[in-house]
């Protein structure tokens, strides 16, 4: 992104918008003057959050006129830092925050960045790419950051080259009502999915990046129980997002003229065989309905890579899991289960009082019934289609 910083202009641009600067810091003594200094050049709307320092943080800071502290004793975590700056800034009427790292990873006069992009996007949470190839940058950074991006992917279908950096844009007008739950570094992906879920509109802005040699550089990052906790946290919104976010999504998306376009584009227009199109549909059904519950979206996918079968439709008859359906699906494999092993057909466990042993039962008869009930289910899908796509052809739908 390159066009020409006038500072006098992005100076008032920034008080225009109504946007400020939140920096959350934890022992960063050595850089945090330095930072404060640099975004001074950009904005005197500077909160500065200090996040219970054991250092000499709070003794500068008593020293530095005109920005905004908040402190308290305990350090409680970043996230915690996060959320007390935007609840400040929100309380005092600000339209956007600018969050910051204190450590000197960041450069303030990528701010501009930030400006010309939300005034292209309004009310959009952008998040400064970094590049991940930079000099001196840890390993375990890259890793992480590969692994949030599949996941943050996986939860909002929106594809980010860097979803942990700290360095962002929020659109906190936007964000008020939603509620959080975390306090340390996870909830920086926290509160980006439910930004996305909310409708906000999350963009990547390229900034620079600086990392100090090692030895040199100052992380509070605890690997283990950092990743842990953001581990956990994705589960959590995996979870979520196929019992609730994804199947909203998909039924908010199934109008007449997207369905149209959809089946266009990869039925009717596609020039992969009908065969091959009536496969995709049966292994989505197949993988939709077999009990690997909360992995059969991502496993259908893969195998879909693997097979050369079109992942779109795959992805989309793999829905075929969605909360409605899932009481016809366990009732369809218990019922297979029980005739495959000979078992009282009129053995209902719906009938009975849900306890362990019950589950227990009946598990036998699910897991078997299901993986026949899915080939069962999944060959019938695929003939109909191969018949509709056959028989039917482009009649199916009017040209768009």
């Amino acid at each position: 992104m390159s066009f020409e910083i006038n500072k006098e202009v992005y100076l008032q641009k920034m008080v225009a918008l109504n946007c400020c600067v939140i920096i959350p810091t934890y022992n960063n003594a050595q850089t945090l003057l330095k930072v404060i200094d640099d975004v001074r050049q950009w904005t005197d709307n500077i909160i500065v959050v200090n996040d219970g320092s054991t250092d000499t943080t709070l003794e500068l800071l008593d020293r530095v006129k005109g920005i905004d502290l908040l402190t308290y004793p305990k350090n409680k975590g970043k996230g915690y830092a996060l959320r007390t700056g935007i609840k400040h800034a929100q309380q005092k009427g600000y339209r956007y925050a600018i969050t910051i790292d204190s450590d000197g990873q960041h450069f303030a006069d990528d701010i501009p960045l930030f400006i010309y992009k939300i005034e292209l996007a309004p009310d959009s949470l952008l998040v400064g790419a970094r590049n991940l190839r930079e000099e001196n940058m840890p390993k375990k950074n890259t890793f992480g950051n590969k692994f949030s991006n599949f996941w943050f992917r996986f939860q909002t279908n929106i594809k980010l080259p860097d979803t942990q950096s700290g360095y962002r844009l929020y659109p906190i007008e936007k964000m008020k009502g939603t509620r959080y739950f975390c306090n340390k570094y996870e909830f920086e992906i926290e509160v980006m999915v439910r930004a996305a879920w909310k409708g906000i509109n999350v963009e990547a802005v390229p900034v620079k990046v600086f990392y100090a040699e090692k030895g040199k550089r100052i992380s509070h990052f605890r690997p283990f129980m950092d990743f842990a906790r953001i581990s956990l946290l994705n589960t959590y919104l995996v979870i979520l997002a196929l019992l609730w976010y994804k199947p909203i999504h998909l039924i908010k998306s199934c109008t007449r003229e997207n369905i149209k376009k959809f089946m266009h584009k990869h039925f009717l227009d596609s020039n992969e065989p009908i065969l091959k199109k009536s496969v995709a549909v049966a292994f989505g059904v197949f993988m939709g309905i077999i009990p690997i519950w909360g992995y059969q979206f991502v496993s259908a996918l893969i195998f879909a890579h693997f097979m050369k079968l079109n992942k779109a439709i795959v992805g989309l008859t793999a829905q075929i899991s969605v909360p409605p359906m899932i009481p016809f699906l366990l009732y369809g494999s218990l019922k297979t289960g029980q005739l495959v092993l000979g078992k009282d057909l009129h053995d209902n466990i719906f009938n009975k009082t849900l306890t362990i042993e019950t589950v227990k039962q009946h598990l036998v008869e699910y897991l078997v019934g299901s993986m026949f009930f899915a080939v069962i289910m999944a060959i019938l899908f695929g003939i109909v289609a191969y018949i509709l796509l056959k028989i039917a052809g482009k009649k199916i739908l009017k040209p768009l």
